[in-house]
């Protein structure tokens, strides 16, 4: 079982950065994806970036040029984080960390980020 556990929301104004990060401990394949996915009130969850146990990288393009995704591998433990820069208002949301192996989908508890204008 992996229990992934998010950190670094808040408050910023718009144009400002936030670092957010999540931990992932338990049983660790080494295929393995990690991600970050927002949920805004009243829309659906979608893709803000993932990136391989090979450290190849997605992101859409609302948040490419903006957001870099980056991890640390250790035996038992995988932290993923996402710097967030030239933040824009579209992009409060709850922010939640995803880690995905062959066996299934592990998901966190959320994050708020807000960014005021």
């Amino acid at each position: 079982q992996v229990q992934p556990v998010e950190s670094g929301g808040g408050l910023v104004q718009a144009g400002g950065s936030l670092r957010l990060s999540c931990a992932a401990s338990g049983s660790i394949f080494s295929i393995n994806t990690m991600g970050w996915y927002r949920q805004a009130p009243g829309k659906q969850r979608e893709l803000v970036a993932t990136i391989t146990s090979g450290g190849s990288t997605n992101y859409p393009n609302s948040v490419k040029g903006r957001f870099t995704i980056s991890r640390d591998n250790a035996k038992n433990t995988v932290t993923v984080y996402l710097q967030m820069n030239s933040l824009k208002p579209e992009d409060t949301a709850v922010y939640y960390c995803n880690y995905r192996n062959p066996l299934g989908d592990y998901w966190g508890q959320g994050t708020q980020v807000t960014v005021s204008s």
